[in-house]
């Protein structure tokens, strides 16, 4: 049997039995005693709510995760890739055209099948729990969009690759990583402007009171703001959240307008530190250094399997074509991604366990913080007592509990009276 069938096969089962077990032992890892730290502050019905969350939201993952592992194990192995391959020949002759819609009808393929279980996601567990907002118009938009946007931003990468390896032979893999970082940073600057208006609307700050805040806190820690946006998060969901978006002089931050609205100045001003935290830490700059490097990697391990005849007879192809070569090495690149995954994920949560006691710190307010936390795992319904191999898989922060315990350490190793304990 195909050597190169056997790994990706078994990969995609491992992942799947993975996320299974990860996934019981988070439901079996529930308290039904409300941890201490949030007595007071939940109620017992809004604790039992969480609960019931994690678990619909579980059944529902291991559901889609069951149907999209038989469709994968089901595509490879009946030939889908080369009936796609063919009917894209048939369409047009030229290489570099042909591979781009080789590609798009892969992602229209995948489209169709998310499209009813995003739909459940959001109109029948997100409605359950209260979270939704959206209206039928807005999700199919917001389906359209997305689709339409991946396969311009899919069509700009993938195009010059298939003519970069078709053409520069031994330096092809080192142009590739070039131009797929210079691309990926383009979007990255252009995205706050020209991508996330599609979705949302974004307005100047109108609490002067919190901009002035904002901005002399920004300039005591020289960090330059280009500009400060309430987004209307709240049409689609009551879930809050703010982040930082965009490089040079695009670089924005932008809070949910449910975010804006339900919490005070304070805790606001905790949650813009931790994200500034990351810039000042350096954080993001590393994370972009080391996905340099990877990146780097993962193309030059492309242009040694591009052409293996062997890995094109695990997908039955009748055909050799470069287009090809490259979404075959995305299959068998996955237990190497899904390792740099997990070692992405344990330096993210270590990262933001330093973003928060920079929060506490440079605001000198971490009961604010605390607080902020606690109302925004209320307010998410944040499942309090996660199993550690959940965290380990898929966490990208610390559980809140942790989150909040390291705060509390942080305040005692440093002195009380260093901080304001208003909220």
């Amino acid at each position: 049997m195909n050597i190169f069938l056997i790994i990706i096969l078994l990969f995609i089962v491992i992942e799947y039995i993975l996320n299974f077990v990860s996934r019981h032992l988070n439901i079996k890892n529930l308290e039904t005693e409300l941890p201490e730290e949030f007595k007071n502050y939940y109620d017992e019905e809004d604790y039992k709510k969480s609960q019931l969350y994690t678990k619909e939201k579980t059944k529902f993952s291991n559901v889609n995760d069951t149907v999209m592992v038989v469709f994968k194990i089901s595509f490879i192995l009946l030939g889908g890739f080369n009936l796609i391959d063919n009917w894209a020949r048939d369409l047009v002759s030229h290489p570099v055209l042909t591979g781009v819609i080789f590609l798009w009808i892969l992602i229209l393929l995948l489209q169709v099948i998310s499209i009813p279980f995003s739909y459940y996601g959001s109109f029948v567990i997100e409605e359950k729990y209260g979270f939704n907002r959206m209206n039928l118009k807005t999700f199919f938009t917001d389906n359209i969009k997305t689709l339409l946007l991946t396969l311009i931003l899919s069509g700009a990468m993938f195009a010059p690759l298939i003519w970069l390896f078709s053409k520069m032979d031994s330096y092809a893999w080192v142009m590739s990583w070039i131009f797929v970082f210079i691309l990926t940073l383009v979007i990255q600057y252009l995205a706050p402007v020209l991508i996330m208006p599609l979705f949302n609307k974004f307005y100047p700050l109108e609490d002067e009171e919190l901009k002035n805040r904002i901005m002399n806190y920004a300039d005591n820690y020289a960090f330059n703001i280009e500009g400060i946006f309430t987004m209307d998060g709240s049409k689609r969901t009551t879930k809050a959240n703010a982040y930082f978006t965009g490089i040079g002089k695009n670089k924005r931050i932008v809070f949910y307008d449910n975010l804006v609205e339900n919490f005070n100045n304070n805790e606001i001003m905790t949650i813009l530190a931790h994200e500034m935290g990351h810039y000042k830490l350096k954080h993001i700059l590393k994370r972009l250094l080391v996905s340099f490097f990877t990146t780097g990697v993962m193309f030059y391990l492309l242009s040694l399997f591009i052409k293996n005849e062997m890995l094109f007879e695990a997908f039955k192809m009748d055909n050799l074509s470069i287009y090809a070569g490259i979404v075959f090495f995305g299959l068998l690149y996955s237990p190497i991604n899904m390792l740099l995954s997990l070692i992405n994920k344990y330096v993210s949560r270590k990262n933001e366990k330093e973003a928060d006691e920079f929060a506490a710190r440079t605001t000198g307010n971490p009961n604010a913080f605390i607080k902020a936390l606690k109302k925004l795992s209320l307010n998410n319904l944040t499942n309090l007592t996660p199993h550690p191999a959940t965290v380990f898989l898929k966490y990208s922060h610390p559980p809140v509990l942790e989150r909040i315990k390291n705060i509390k350490n942080y305040m005692n190793a440093k002195s009380n009276r260093d901080f304001n304990l208003e909220v």
